[in-house]
This record gives structure tokens, sequence and C-alpha cells, in this order.
């Protein structure tokens, strides 16, 4: 089959070139320390305020491309800041990893990922990092222009990143909530980068999407047919949902191992679902269609899905304490950085999350660490 991927990255990822010829490469950054850089060129926000990201440097040869949450719009009242917006709009500050807990606290010893590098992208254009237009809707207080810029903020980050990081031995293509959801879209890019690398995808948060009448309206909004690769040469907006991410990119490159997290009854999983036309929705009944359509497919697959209605994990305390059929999900992540197959593990009792045995971390004190704005429903979950 024809490739257009290296096509395609020389194309859209050099259109950065000249305002990242400013940037500081690696060398000119302090290792263990988080560092904000300001691309430039075509990156912008949803609401036309600047793009950055964050790099932590740290060992060369064990790399993590993380991909931000914040959730997402594609109609009038739900994407004007002035109505009832559900996406975070902003890159600043507050969004540097260094506030985060999970895999990017390095003075836990448990944290499985302690010697990576990390390049994490922020998100702030409302279209789960796949989109590539400027549209305007029309919302209950007039009009509102977004900018669904994710794929060009995503590709000049891949475009320092693939520059500055030329030959690591393990990458980790990693995202919560709407980062989650093109994790394994980006990892294709990743495999072409890094043909020798071993490439793991773990998505957080996001596997219950199961929305056929709202997808085309979706995808038509943000424009995410334009930026595929040949891959999805045969879809359409009636036919491509976001397990053909997996899908596609697990059959092309079967090196690639694919896995999820979910618990059983994300609260902000079910949010969005509604906002798709699906309330009440049955979660687990739709996250259960969704993981055999990708194993159908897909050899490398696993899950691990965990009781109770916190929504990710990934960035919270609760990587730490969260647990299923006595197996914590620190640990199985930490087989997963091994290079070791994991197996499928789904709560029995999912009414509330199983805690690994003598975890401090009371119900209340997560409950606490981890409640989220009312409006920004995945805005924080970073």
């Amino acid at each position: 089959m024809k490739r257009l991927v290296p096509i395609l990255l020389v194309f859209v990822l050099t259109f950065a070139l000249s305002a990242q010829e400013e940037l500081p490469t690696v060398d000119d950054l302090e290792a263990g320390e988080w560092h904000m850089l300001a691309p430039g060129g075509d990156t912008v926000c949803s609401n036309d305020t600047p793009f950055s990201f964050f790099v932590y440097p740290n060992e060369r040869e064990n790399l993590m491309v993380y991909l931000q949450g914040g959730g997402a719009c594609w109609f009038g009242d739900i994407c004007d800041l002035s109505v009832n917006p559900t996406y975070d709009p902003f890159v600043d500050e507050s969004d540097n990893p260094a506030n985060a807990s999970g895999i990017f606290d390095f003075t836990n010893e448990a944290n499985p990922f302690m010697d990576y590098s990390m390049v994490f992208i922020p998100y702030c254009t409302a279209d789960v990092h796949i989109g590539n237009s400027s549209t305007t809707y029309e919302s209950s207080a007039g009009e509102v222009t977004i900018q669904h810029n994710g794929f060009n903020n995503v590709s000049a980050v891949l475009d320092w990143t693939f520059a500055n990081y030329e030959s690591p031995e393990t990458v980790f293509v990693a995202g919560s909530s709407a980062g989650a959801i093109p994790s394994p879209f980006y990892a294709e890019y990743v495999a072409e980068a890094y043909p020798e690398a071993r490439i793991e995808v773990l998505g957080d948060g996001a596997g219950g999407y199961r929305t056929p009448e709202a997808a085309p309206v979706i995808f038509g909004a943000w424009n995410t047919l334009d930026i595929t690769s040949d891959l999805y040469a045969d879809y359409t907006l009636e036919t491509l949902d976001f397990e053909a991410f997996y899908i596609e990119v697990g059959e092309e490159y079967p090196d690639i191992s694919m896995t999820q997290y979910n618990t059983a009854n994300d609260e902000v999983q079910l949010d969005f679902l509604a906002l798709t036309g699906i309330p009440d929705a049955d979660l687990p009944g739709l996250l259960s269609a969704n993981f055999a359509d990708i194993e159908a497919a897909v050899e490398d697959f696993a899950y691990y899905t965990a009781g109770g209605d916190v929504h990710t994990i990934l960035t919270l305390p609760e990587f730490y304490v969260y647990a299923v059929d006595g197996v914590p999900f620190t640990e199985w992540v930490a087989d997963l950085e091994a290079g070791e197959e994991v197996e499928t593990l789904a709560c029995d009792d999912c009414e509330e999350p199983e805690l690994v045995e003598g975890a401090e971390m009371s119900m209340e004190e997560a409950t606490e660490a981890t409640a989220e704005p009312e409006m920004d429903t995945d805005a924080d979950d970073e």
C-alpha cells in the first residue's frame, strides 16, 4: 500500500520550521525540570490565544508523548464561552504538569516513568487534538468562531520532538480524556519517525464514546477527515469513529501495543454521551462494544476497567491506589513499561473502586483531591 504519512509529515510539520528555529533544543534545557515552550507559527488555541507545550528532559532512550484532556465542543452553546462551554480554551502555567500527580510525580518511587523524558501537549482547541478548521457556530448569545487547530498544534510539537529525540528505544503515546482519543492516531506519526522503537499506546478515560449519529456532525465541524492519512482512505464522515484510530493503526503497525483504562461509571464520559444524544447511557455496555470492535482487528490490545466514577487516572493520585482483581493499576502499567504482555482486567462489582491493600488514601480524600470545576467537565484531568 502506498504510504502518505512521510509526505504528510514533511508537508505539515515543516510549517513551523521558521518559528522552531528560535526554540531551544533539548540540550539547552535543564534536565529534571519542566520547561514551557511557545512554537508560534500556525499554532493557536480555540479563541486565538497563544499555544505552548511543556518538556521535561530526562533519559533520552525513554520518551513519553502525552496529550492533555479538557473537553470538546461541536455546537454553539457548548462552544461559546459566554454560554455553557465544555472545553478548556487556554494554555497557561496552570497546565504545567509539575502541578499534577500520577505519572508526573517524579518523587514517587512507584512511578514506572521516573526516568522518562516527557513531552506534554496541552489541549485548548475543543477538537480532541484532531481538528483542522476555523468553524463559526450559532449560539444562543450570537455567533462564535472556534479555531479547531489541534492537528497543527500537535504537529508543531511532534516536529520539535522528532528533531530533539532522534532515536529513543521506547516511546509511550498516552493521553487522558480528550487526549486519550487521538493517542493511537498520533502513534502512526511516532511509528514513522521511530521505526526501531518499541511503541506503547495508553488511552485513559475515553473508551465509551459510541455515537454513530453524532460522529458525522462532530468530525465535520472539526474537519477531521482532511488530516487523516491513507489508512483512512475508505472512511467517510458517516463511517469514521474513534475506534478506527485503534483499528487502522493497530493493523498497519502490529508491533504497537494498544491499551486503555476506564472506570465503569465515569461521570464525565456519561455527561458527554448525553451531549451527543445518549442520555442515561449504559457505559459498561458501550465500553464492551467498542472493545469488541478493536479486539476483532487488533491482536495486541488490552484494557483495564476499574470500578467507580472518577474520570481518568494517569495524572491523579488514584494512579497509585486503584486495583482490579488484586492487581494495582500501577503494577499493570509497570508491566507495560517493561515490555511485558498484560492481561485485560475488568471490575466485577463496579459501583466503587477497589483499592490497593494498605492504601492510605480514603475515598473521601480521593474525591477531594480530584474534584473538578462544574463547567469544565474534563478540563482539569491533567
